[in-house]
C-alpha cells in the first residue's frame, strides 16, 4: 500500500469538483482530485448545455467539463483517474482510500461524487441519449418547443417535470405503472388540472422507436394487456436519482435517500473537515451552476478550516 499525504484531497470530477479544485488550487491548497468512474459526471451524457452562464452559444457537455478541467489544471490540480474505495474519518487527518491501493492522508476532504439518473432498463434508453431520452426536464426540455413528449413516473419529481414540461410543450403524457400516484396531494392536483397533461395509468414502457431520434414510444396497459404507440419526440425519465455515496455510508450523516447532509447554509458535514457539494449533497436543484456553486463553498470552508487548523 503506498501512501502520500494532501492538504485537500476533491473526490469526484463534475461542476462541483472542479469549481472546488478551481478554488481550492488557488488559494494555495495544493488540491488532488481524483475524478472517479465517470470524469465530468452526468455532463459527460448532456449533449447541449444553454442555461450555464457565459456560452451565449450552448455547449456539449462533455466540451463544458474539459474546459472546467483545463482551468481546474491551469492553476495547479494534481488530476487523476482513481476510484475511492474506502475511508476511514475517524481519526485526523483522515484517510482515503484509491483502488484498495494508494492510502492518502488528508487534512481536508472535499466529497463531490455527484449522483447517477435511475433509468427503466431499456436498451432503447441507451441508443436515445442526448437524442430524445433525458433525465432533466429543466435541463433539456427547452428543445422540445410545442412537440409532445412522456414523462415516466409517479411521484413528485415526475409531476413536477410534467408541469415544466408543459408550460413549452404542446403535449406532454405522464406515464405512472399503477392507478395511482405517489406523489403529494398538491402536485397530483397541480398535473390534473393542467389541461395539455395527459395521465396514462398502469401503463408499462415497452420500448422507445425511432431511427436517429425518438418519434414515438410503446406502451403496454397492465390491466387491459392493450399495447399501443404514441409519436413523441422527447422521452423524460423521472422514477430518481441516486446520489453515488455508498461509501459514505455509516460515516457521514445522510438522509433516508443516502444525500448526504450539510450543515445549513455551508457544505461541512457531520465530520469536521469534511465537505460536500454537488449532487452528492443536493437533491432539489441538480443543476450543474449550483453543483459548481456548492464547490466553491467547499473550496473556501476547506480553506478556512485549514487556515484555523493551522495547517499550511
Amino acid at each position: 500500500m503506498t501512501k502520500e499525504t494532501v492538504k485537500c484531497l476533491i473526490i469526484g470530477a463534475g461542476p462541483a469538483g472542479y469549481t472546488a479544485a478551481i478554488y481550492a488550487a488557488r488559494a494555495g491548497l495544493k488540491p488532488l482530485m481524483y475524478q472517479g468512474p465517470q470524469p465530468g459526471g452526468q455532463l459527460t451524457i448532456t449533449n447541449d448545455v444553454e442555461n450555464y452562464p457565459g456560452y451565449p452559444n450552448g455547449i456539449k457537455g462533455p466540451q463544458m467539463m474539459m474546459d472546467f478541467q483545463a482551468q481546474a489544471a491551469r492553476f495547479g490540480t494534481d488530476i487523476r483517474y482513481g476510484i475511492a474505495t474506502k475511508v476511514d474519518f475517524s481519526s485526523y487527518p483522515h484517510k482515503v482510500t484509491i483502488d484498495d491501493s494508494h492510502e492518502i492522508e488528508a487534512y481536508s476532504v472535499i466529497v463531490a461524487t455527484g449522483a447517477s439518473a435511475k433509468w427503466l432498463g431499456l436498451p432503447a434508453e441507451q441508443k436515445f441519449q442526448n437524442a430524445g431520452v433525458s433525465a432533466c426536464a429543466v435541463c433539456d426540455g427547452y428543445f422540445y418547443r410545442n412537440q409532445t413528449v412522456t414523462v415516466v413516473g409517479g411521484g413528485d419529481t415526475a409531476c413536477e417535470e410534467a408541469s415544466y414540461l408543459a408550460k413549452l410543450c404542446k403535449k406532454v403524457y405522464l406515464l405512472v405503472r399503477t392507478d395511482k400516484m405517489r406523489a403529494s396531494k398538491i402536485m397530483q392536483e397541480r398535473v390534473l388540472k393542467t389541461e395539455n397533461i395527459e395521465i396514462l395509468w398502469n401503463s408499462q414502457t415497452l420500448d422507445i422507436l425511432g431511427e436517429q431520434e425518438v418519434e414515438a414510444m410503446r406502451v403496454k396497459n397492465t390491466v387491459s394487456g392493450e399495447v399501443k404507440d404514441f409519436a413523441i419526440k422527447g422521452f423524460f425519465v423521472a422514477i430518481g436519482h441516486q446520489p453515488n455515496t455508498q461509501i459514505f455510508e455509516n460515516v457521514l450523516t445522510m438522509d433516508s435517500n443516502g444525500y448526504i447532509i450539510t450543515e445549513k447554509g455551508s457544505s461541512r458535514t457531520n465530520i469536521e473537515g469534511v465537505f460536500a457539494a454537488g449532487d452528492a449533497q443536493d437533491h432539489v436543484y441538480r443543476q450543474a451552476v449550483t453543483a459548481a456553486g456548492t464547490g466553491c463553498m467547499a473550496a473556501l470552508d476547506a480553506e478556512r478550516f485549514l487556515a484555523a487548523k493551522g495547517v499550511h
